[in-house]
């Protein structure tokens, strides 16, 4: 697939010395779930832009509320306070338009349902005729390496080949921003860093908006062009670092100065925002 081939149809990169527009934009939003006893504050007083074409990884301890802002992004969580703008308009509206693809942990395939009727499921339910979902679920599948796999059950796929049926299944619909959440999590080290090289090949392809959620810090400074590093509960923005690395990624990245660095930078804010 040559480049114009895989942005066909997809989110081409700015001209060159042409701002980024922001696609997503967060003021002072907090989250309070209100229990039987206390309150429960889960963001307190977020701030932070992402601009279209970022990769922009969430990172912070267990329960520091990484989920609950992707999830108040998506529109699944409303906040207490402040303001999210999702491409000018409400996450409510963003959602309307189809603006989000959404990986969960887990990949959540139908069993019962082969990995093309799993892909082309959410096409259906948005009024696709059938051929027409079949051909786009087999580009995307194809994209994600997965081609000559349509006719197979879950059951009979690896975690990671599940995992990536999923972000086929999230692209499908063309989405503007793609969210997700730890995906990779679960997977063994070297099934993660298989998929951590073929998702970064396919940002640099389409430069896509993608919000990333991990709890590792390797993970997250080798895809990411920006860290939103989080301190624990009540979630707030310790430090956002704009990634220092090449564009065009290489797992052998991991071994140079420059990403030892970037990787210590990351660590320190973490062991800041315990403080």
């Amino acid at each position: 697939m040559n480049h114009s081939e895989a942005l066909n149809g997809q989110l081409a990169p700015p001209p060159a010395g042409t701002p980024a527009r922001k696609a997503v934009e967060v003021r002072n939003a907090s989250v309070v779930y209100q229990t039987a006893d206390t309150p429960v504050h889960a963001l307190s007083d977020i701030c932070f832009d992402i601009h279209e074409g970022e990769f922009v990884s969430l990172i912070g301890p267990s329960g520091c509320g990484k989920t609950t802002l992707m999830r108040v992004i998506a529109d699944l969580e409303k906040i207490s306070a402040g303001e999210v703008l999702v491409n000018g308009v409400s996450p409510h509206d963003a959602r309307l338009a189809r603006a989000y693809g959404y990986v969960f942990q887990a990949p959540a395939l139908f069993p019962w349902r082969n990995v093309l009727a799993n892909v082309t499921l959410p096409l259906q339910i948005q009024g696709k005729g059938k051929a027409d979902a079949r051909r786009i679920a087999m580009e995307h599948l194809e994209r994600v390496g997965l081609k000559g796999f349509e006719g197979k059950y879950p059951w009979q796929l690896s975690g990671g080949m599940q995992q990536r049926v999923s972000i086929a299944r999230a692209l499908s619909f063309e989405p503007k921003i793609l969210m997700m959440d730890e995906p990779f999590g679960a997977l063994d080290e070297i099934t993660r860093d298989r998929l951590n090289e073929q998702l970064q090949q396919l940002w640099q392809r389409e430069r896509r908006t993608v919000v990333f959620v991990t709890h590792s810090i390797a993970e997250a400074v080798y895809l990411s062009t920006k860290i939103v590093v989080m301190s624990p509960r009540p979630g707030r923005i310790v430090k956002v670092i704009d990634s220092t690395l090449p564009n065009e990624r290489h797992l052998g990245l991991r071994d140079t100065p420059e990403f030892v660095a970037l990787a210590h930078e990351v660590r320190e804010a973490l062991a800041d925002g315990h403080h």
